[in-house]
C-alpha cells in the first residue's frame, strides 16, 4: 500500500509483514524497515499511516514518520521517527485521544506544510486533522469547523497547503471548491476562515446535472489538486486556477504525484501514478 511520495521518495506499507519500504527510483535505492511493534493491535484492528521526507539540506538521508493507534492503549495516538543517518527509530511521541472512539486514516497521504505533517482522518464520524510537528516532535488533533464534519454531511474535504505555506484544507460541496486556512482572531486565537472559492462546473466546463467531482490527489510542491469528473481527471493549480485534463481513471483510484526539483531555482517536475484504494 502506497503511503505517499515526497522529495523524490516513495513510502510503501506491507500490512502482513508490518514493514515499510522507502524507494528512490532515480537513484535506484530501496530501504526496508520494520515498523515498531507498539503500533500493532493485539486482537483488535488499529490504524496506521506514515510519511517520508528528505533530511533538511541533506539529499543522502531521509526520515520516516509513522503515526497510528497505540496497540496497548487504544485511546492514545503514537508517532515515531526513523532517521536514515542514525539508522534507527527514535523515541515514541504520544498524545491522548478524545473519548469518542478510535480514528481511521482516510486514503489521502500526509501533507507537509509549515514544518508539520498533516493527516486527514475520521473519528466517530467527525472529520479531523492530525498534525505532527517535525521540530517540536509533538502531536495535535484538530477538528474541522462544526458545520462541515457531521457524519451525514455531503461535503468532501482534503488537507492542502494554504496561502503563505501553512496548513489549510479544501472543501468540496457539489461543484463548489472552497479553500480554508487557520488565522488568528482579535484575541490571537487561531480559527478556521474561508478563503477563495471556485465553481468547478464553470472552470472545467462540466455539466452541473452530472455526478459531482471528487478529490483524488494532491501535489504539495506545485500546489496542484486532482479532481475526478465524469469526463475525466483534471489537475488544477490552486494559485492560478490553471487546469489541464488528464486521462480517464476510475473513481476508486488515488493519484500519487512524483515531484522532483532537478536543480536549484528551476521549476519542479511533476509525474503521477495512481493506485486502487481499499
Amino acid at each position: 500500500m502506497a503511503l505517499g511520495w515526497r522529495h523524490g521518495l516513495g513510502l510503501f506499507f506491507h500490512k502482513i509483514r508490518f514493514e515499510v519500504l522507502v524507494w528512490d527510483p532515480v537513484a535506484g535505492h530501496q530501504h526496508l524497515l520494520a515498523v515498531p511493534p507498539d503500533f500493532e493491535f493485539q486482537g483488535a484492528k488499529g490504524d496506521i499511516s506514515g510519511a517520508v521526507l528528505r533530511a533538511a539540506g541533506d539529499a543522502d538521508h531521509f526520515r520516516v514518520v509513522m503515526v497510528g493507534s497505540n496497540g496497548k492503549q487504544p485511546r492514545t495516538v503514537l508517532a515515531c521517527v526513523y532517521s536514515s543517518e542514525a539508522g534507527a527509530w527514535g523515541d515514541f511521541i504520544s498524545a491522548p485521544l478524545p473519548p469518542e472512539g478510535l480514528f481511521i486514516f482516510r486514503s489521502q497521504p500526509a501533507v507537509l506544510a509549515g514544518g508539520c505533517l498533516h493527516w486527514s482522518l475520521t473519528m466517530a464520524g467527525s472529520r479531523s486533522i492530525l498534525k505532527f510537528d517535525l521540530n517540536r516532535k509533538s502531536l495535535d488533533l484538530r477538528l474541522l469547523p462544526g458545520d462541515y464534519y457531521t457524519p451525514l454531511s455531503p461535503v468532501k474535504f482534503a488537507v492542502m497547503r494554504a496561502e503563505g505555506g501553512g496548513m489549510g484544507f479544501l472543501f468540496l460541496f457539489g461543484f463548489t471548491a472552497e479553500l480554508w486556512s487557520l488565522n488568528p482572531n482579535r484575541d490571537g486565537v487561531m480559527i478556521w476562515e474561508p478563503g477563495r472559492s471556485i465553481e468547478l462546473d464553470k472552470l472545467l466546463r462540466l455539466n452541473p446535472e452530472k455526478d459531482t467531482p471528487h478529490v483524488i490527489g494532491y501535489a504539495e510542491e506545485n500546489n496542484v489538486v486532482f479532481f475526478w469528473t465524469v469526463v475525466g481527471v483534471f489537475m488544477v493549480h490552486l494559485d492560478s486556477w490553471w487546469f489541464k485534463k488528464l486521462s480517464k481513471t476510475s473513481l476508486d483510484s488515488w493519484y500519487h504525484p512524483f515531484e522532483i526539483a532537478y536543480t536549484p531555482g528551476t521549476s519542479i517536475h511533476l509525474h503521477c501514478g495512481y493506485e486502487k484504494t481499499e
